[in-house]
Order: C-alpha cells, then sequence, then structure tokens
C-alpha cells in the first residue's frame, strides 16, 4: 500500500512540473477512490485545485473545492500549515473574515508561522485595516528575515501609497524595496509573482493594440480587444482598468464599477482604480457609495488633499454640510499649492456663506484664498458679496473698486458694483455700473434685467425697461425672472393679452429654475382681468 503511494506521489508530482493540472487532479481522485481517508491526498488535492483556481489563464473557480479537500485532511490533520492553506483559500474566495480567523488559528499553534503573519497582512490590506496590515506584514520578516520578499513588498506598496508629504514614508518605501530584492531569491512566492509578472510582457501588443482603437474613436474595436484579453488572463489587473475606463467613455457605469471593483480586488492598493471607481459612481449619481470610496481612499493616502476635497464636494450634495466643511478644511491645511489651496477656500467660503449663513466664517475663508492668489478676480467677487450680506457695504465697495484696479473690465464686477449702489439708493451710479457691464459684455442678461427694473421701477421709463428685458431673454431664454419683468413693463402698457402670454412663458420657465414665488406670477396674471 505504501508502494503504491509512493508511486502515485510520483505520477502527480510529474503531471504537476509539466503543468499538466488537471491530469494531477485526476490522478488524486482515483487515489481517494482506493483511499478515501487518506489525508495527505486530501491536502494535496486541496492543494491543486486552489493552483488551478489561481492560474491566471483560467477563468475556472476551484477555490470551493479547495476548501471542501483541506476540511477534510483537516479530521486526520491538525497542523498550522493546514489552517493556514483553508485561510488562503478563503482569502481567494472573499471570505477576509473566515480567512483572518484561518489565519489567527495557524498563529496560535505557532506564534512565529511568518506566512500566516503575511496573509494577515494581506488580507487587512484588503479590508481597508492599514495599521493592522504594517503590524502584520513587520512580524511576517521578523519570524522570516531571510524569505520575506512578499512581506516587504507589501511594506513597500504600505509606505509608497502614504508617502505624500510624509519624507520617512518615501524613505521606508525605499528601504523595503531594496530589501524585497535581497530576499528575493530565497522566497518562493515572491520568485512566482516575478515569473508571473514577466509572463504578461506578452500582453503588451495587446494593449497597444487596444490603445491604437481608442485613439482612432474604434471604441467598440478596443472594448472587443480587451474583453478578449481578459479572458484569455483574467487575473491580470490592468485590463480591468483599461474595461473600466472603455465602459466610463461609453456611459456604461454600472460596468465600468464592476471592472474597477476586480481591479481593486486583484490590488487591493491601485489608487487609479479607486479614483476611477468613485468618478463612476458620481457620474450614476450613487453618492453614498462615492463617499464610501472615497473614505478608503483617504485610509490610504490621509495626507492627499484631493481626496478630502472632492469627498467634501460629495457631502454638501448630499445635503452633510458639516461634514463638508471639515473635509475642506483638512484639505486647506494640508496646502498642496496656493492656486489649488485657494480655490477651496473660496469654495468653503461659498458653504459658510450659502449653507451656513456664517457671513464672518465665509469673510475669513474668501481673505486666506486672498492672502494666496491676490490676482484672482473672483475673490473680489465672492469677499463683496459677503460683505454685502453683512450690509457692511464700506467694505463691499472697497473690494469691488480694488477690483476694478486690478480688471477695470470686468462686467461681473461692474454688475455687482451697479447692486451695490442700487441697494444704497444711488440710482444713477447704479445705472452708470450697469451701463459699463453692458459695454464690456453684451450678453449679460442679469445686467440688462436689473437695469430694465431701474427704468421700471425707480424712474417710470417703460420703453426702455422693455428693451432691457428683451435683451435679457434674448440673451438668456430661461431667466424666468425676466420673462416675469417683461410680462410686467407689457402690462403697463395695456396689452393684457401680450402680457398673459409672457407671464404664462416666466411661469413655464420657473418650473424649472425655480427663481420666482409661483403664486406671485398667478397673482399677475389673475390681476390682468380683474
Amino acid at each position: 500500500m505504501k508502494n503504491d503511494t509512493t508511486i502515485l506521489d510520483k505520477k502527480i508530482a510529474k503531471e504537476v512540473k509539466t503543468g499538466n493540472v488537471k491530469s494531477a487532479i485526476e490522478l488524486c481522485q482515483i487515489g481517494l477512490q482506493k483511499d478515501p481517508t487518506n489525508a495527505q491526498l486530501h491536502l494535496r488535492l486541496g492543494d491543486l485545485y486552489l493552483t488551478w483556481h489561481l492560474d491566471i489563464y483560467t477563468s475556472s473557480q476551484y477555490v470551493d473545492e479547495a476548501i471542501t479537500e483541506y476540511q477534510m485532511a483537516l479530521e486526520s490533520i491538525d497542523t498550522p500549515e493546514l489552517y493556514y492553506k483553508i485561510g488562503v483559500a478563503q482569502y481567494h474566495k472573499g471570505d477576509l473574515d473566515k480567512a483572518v480567523n484561518y489565519f489567527s488559528t495557524a498563529i496560535k499553534r505557532d506564534s512565529k508561522y511568518a506566512k500566516a503573519y503575511y496573509m494577515l497582512a494581506e488580507t487587512y490590506t484588503k479590508k481597508a485595516r492599514f495599521t493592522d496590515a504594517f503590524d502584520n506584514a513587520k512580524l511576517a520578516v521578523k519570524y522570516a528575515p531571510f524569505s520575506s520578499s512578499c512581506a516587504h513588498n507589501l511594506l513597500k506598496s504600505l509606505y509608497q501609497v502614504s508617502s505624500f508629504r510624509v519624507f520617512k514614508n518615501k524613505i521606508m518605501a525605499f528601504y523595503e524595496n531594496i530589501m524585497s530584492v535581497l530576499t528575493l531569491p530565497f522566497d518562493k512566492e515572491a520568485i512566482k509573482r516575478v515569473k508571473e509578472s514577466l509572463s504578461y510582457a506578452k500582453f503588451l501588443p495587446i494593449l497597444f493594440k487596444g490603445y491604437l482603437a481608442v485613439q482612432t474613436k474604434g471604441i467598440d474595436q478596443a472594448l472587443d480587444i480587451y474583453i478578449d484579453a481578459v479572458d484569455k488572463a483574467p487575473g491580470f489587473v490592468p485590463l480591468y482598468c483599461l474595461l473600466g475606463d472603455i465602459y466610463s467613455s461609453l456611459g456604461r457605469f454600472d460596468d465600468a464599477i464592476t471592472e474597477y471593483k476586480m481591479a481593486i480586488w486583484l490590488d487591493s492598493l491601485n489608487i487609479p482604480a479607486y479614483r476611477h471607481l468613485c468618478r463612476a459612481y458620481e457620474d450614476l449619481g450613487d453618492y453614498d457609495n462615492a463617499v464610501e470610496i472615497y473614505e478608503k481612499l483617504i485610509q490610504i493616502m490621509p495626507n492627499m488633499p484631493e481626496f478630502h476635497s472632492n469627498l467634501a464636494n460629495i457631502l454638501y450634495i448630499k445635503g452633510d454640510v458639516d461634514g463638508a466643511v471639515s473635509h475642506f478644511q483638512t484639505a486647506i491645511t494640508l496646502n498642496p499649492n496656493k492656486e489649488w489651496t485657494s480655490v477651496v477656500n473660496q469654495t468653503l467660503g461659498f458653504v459658510f456663506q450659502e449653507a451656513k449663513k456664517d457671513i464672518d466664517a465665509a469673510i475669513t475663508s474668501y481673505q486666506s484664498a486672498y492672502l494666496l492668489t491676490p490676482e484672482d478676480i473672483d475673490i473680489y467677487v465672492n469677499l463683496g458679496s459677503a460683505f454685502y450680506d453683512k450690509e457692511d457695504f464700506e467694505n463691499a465697495l472697497t473690494v469691488y473698486r480694488n477690483a476694478l484696479e486690478l480688471d477695470p473690465k470686468n462686467a461681473k464686477i461692474h454688475c455687482n458694483l451697479g447692486f451695490l449702489y442700487w441697494g444704497q439708493g444711488e440710482t444713477q451710479e447704479a445705472i452708470r455700473e450697469y451701463e459699463h457691464a453692458i459695454e464690456y459684455d453684451d450678453t449679460y442678461a442679469i445686467a440688462y434685467n436689473n437695469l430694465g427694473v431701474i427704468y421700471l421701477d425707480d424712474l417710470g421709463r417703460v420703453a426702455p425697461a422693455i428693451e432691457m428685458f428683451k435683451k435679457a431673454v434674448e440673451n438668456n431664454p430661461n431667466y424666468a425672472l425676466a420673462h416675469f419683468n417683461l410680462a410686467r413693463s407689457v402690462a403697463i402698457t395695456g396689452d393684457k393679452i401680450e402680457a398673459a402670454k409672457l407671464y404664462q412663458i416666466a411661469q413655464d420657465v420657473n418650473k424649472i429654475t425655480d427663481e420666482i414665488d409661483p403664486q406671485d406670477i398667478t397673482d399677475k396674471i389673475n390681476a390682468l382681468f380683474d
């Protein structure tokens, strides 16, 4: 019997060596038919199933079979290695909690089991528990210092993604990279991965062919090329990102999301895949999932201001104003450069002004932006508006005048000055500023409308008011207030039928723009025929 087992082992080993995993599995199955309780054969068969499952050139799923065989072996064998192997299978199945339990059990039986620590680190990386990942990768290095290339490589990746603006982490990433190379010859798993990576070179022509198809607008052709490549090598991560990008360009966001998720599953630290996944969720309007992914990105790269700013924008859209403010403030603190930080300060100012009605905080944010980029005209517009809302007209006037020194022909500044003068009762100054705004931008609908209101309500000049309102709706047909004001002007001339038509247009446009209280329009229409 022992001799038969030895012969079978040799046959299985021969098939594995020549790459005939399927034949090796069949030999194991034949052996188990003769000896169903042979734990070593169950263990061997589990290894073979898992090897076949992990083959990048096959999309077959055999991880459940591997787990079954390992569990059959566990009835007779109780070793740390077997618990470790079941953990690896659960990891590749995607049941990360079970994987953690099995790796932890292996470590309980052997507290120096380096491979179990390493796989715990990989599992915690997928679970976005990066502190635990760091700790276990370091333990893997500690207990297998000469065969820990995989652990050093994982540490390198963890340090790299967290190295933005942290020089120490850049140094540590460099050190871990050197150590991963030095320990490579003694780490069988690492050698296997290097060989696997080198085998991807055969797909470079396919990638180049797909790239050419994209550049020549052959999107459908590129899609077919990449899908075919994924079928041939389902373990090649870049293909999933490329497929996701093509699906996104076609508006097929659900398909894009599936591909980006697959890329992240295969490479838990694939930052471009995370970024593109967030964008796909945003394009789909799925802000809850976009928030979740940005939070994971921030866990990976806490010092990346862009992620905080993007998350803040989404939280604001969702109505979480306090959360948005918090992340905008973090982004500003990280301050990658003056221009970018100035824009974020202005956005934060807008949130304070419009959502939180905290005008003083808004002014502080706009002033911070001014200190960074004093040449940015938009800051003057926003700061002047905030001072106006605070009824600090003197400072508002000073801000707008300073802006005109930088850009004398800025129509928006002249329009805002017109509004400021108008509010203070300085009608002629307001008219002059609105005329300047129209002079420098003859499509400025707001300036036409406001000037028309001054003519109509302040000066009683109906004809020029009608001319201004017509210009306003000509330049912006979706301007409900201008339609409403034009209707008011026409009603004064006595043309009730035309006025009613114009009020109806204002009512229809207002259903979309929501500029006016609908009851005001209804009251005006009813008043025409009372």
